[in-house]
């Protein structure tokens, strides 16, 4: 998998508010936040113009040709490079298309409410996703000394393999690993169907959102709690565990020494990384350890860039998150 953000020769389908841009690929707007209407023209994000479209297919026999109806309808789009009609994905006849600008805006309106700045916006597997993120106003700092930055990521798909979703993301300053935490009670997303109410649904969620600023202020507790608890080499292990399971006594050989290989990066991460020299011992340092496992070191198929490809997993697949989870419940309190 390549970082899959789209591009067409030079240009890229992406804007960034930030130096480090993601992959330093796309639009840089530095030094100020961009707004929707910027992440659309310089993201080459608008006048898609997605649309359904019925489905057909043909029959080529000695009588001619026959054209056949098919159930269902692929979504297209205007691609913003070259402004012929391409193809994204096939869909039912419930599905309405998000537009990108309907997208953007529902994030305009938020920033409004909250404060939240535009921090990104791209597209992704040509065109069948797009991100944009912003981040919030106010930081976490856990045990005084750690800083987490909070993100508010809206993903969309055009091809009918995801709801629109809206989630709320801690991410730590110090490595940018981005939180996953199971926290009881507290929601951090919520996902909007592409349906005829899909617009409203918008402006729903975002009366809404007020249910993950509660997960932050939980999260935040959380962390404090992880913080101040002492984790040993022997606990660490058990989290490793607890997280990744163990190898059985018959695996191959090539499993234990995956096995063996996760384990080491793991206990440096613990142990001698400097991303955890200001939470050392900690069981905060735990898992961070495994966060940053997950999104800096984990391995991934590729022919490219493995960091580009770790960062557009954990931006699209649920797997990274998974894993954090399980990590994070390990830690909770019995």
């Amino acid at each position: 998998m390549s970082h899959e953000i789209e591009t067409h020769g030079t240009q890229a389908a992406a804007v960034f508010a930030r130096k480090d841009a993601w992959h330093r690929l796309g639009t840089t707007v530095r030094d100020r936040a961009f707004t929707a209407e910027e992440a659309m023209r310089l993201g080459h994000l608008g006048g898609w113009d997605v649309r359904k479209l019925p489905l057909t297919t043909a029959e080529v026999s000695e009588g001619g040709v026959t054209a056949i109806e098919v159930p269902g309808f692929a979504t297209v789009r205007t691609n913003p490079f070259t402004g012929a009609p391409e193809a994204l994905g096939v869909v039912g006849g419930g599905y309405t298309p998000l537009q990108n600008e309907d997208h953007a805006e529902f994030l305009n309106l938020l920033a409004d409410e909250s404060g939240a700045i535009f921090d990104t916006a791209g597209s992704l597997r040509g065109g069948r996703q797009v991100f944009i993120t912003m981040q919030l106003p106010d930081s976490l700092t856990v045990g005084g000394t750690d800083r987490v930055d909070l993100n508010i990521a809206a993903l969309n798909s055009h091809d009918g393999s995801s709801a629109l979703r809206i989630l709320v993301t801690p991410v730590r300053v110090v490595c940018a690993n981005t939180q996953s935490a199971a926290l009881r009670n507290h929601e951090s997303s919520f996902s909007i169907r592409h349906t005829r109410n899909a617009k409203a649904a918008v402006q729903a969620a975002r009366d809404a959102l007020g249910l993950t600023f509660t997960y932050v202020d939980a999260f935040q507790v959380e962390a404090e709690r992880l913080i101040q608890q002492t984790m040993t080499d022997a606990a660490f292990d058990a989290l490793i565990d607890a997280t990744f399971g163990k190898t059985e006594a018959n695996a191959t050989k090539r499993v234990r020494e995956t096995e063996r290989r996760r384990r080491s990066r793991l206990h440096w991460l613990f142990a001698d990384a400097e991303t955890q020299a200001g939470i050392r011992d900690t069981a905060w340092a735990g898992y961070q350890s495994v966060a940053e496992y997950v999104d800096h070191y984990a391995p991934v198929r590729t022919k490219g860039d493995e960091h580009a490809a770790r960062a557009t997993r954990v931006l699209t697949s649920d797997d990274p998150d998974r894993i954090k989870r399980r990590a994070w419940t390990a830690l909770a309190p019995a």
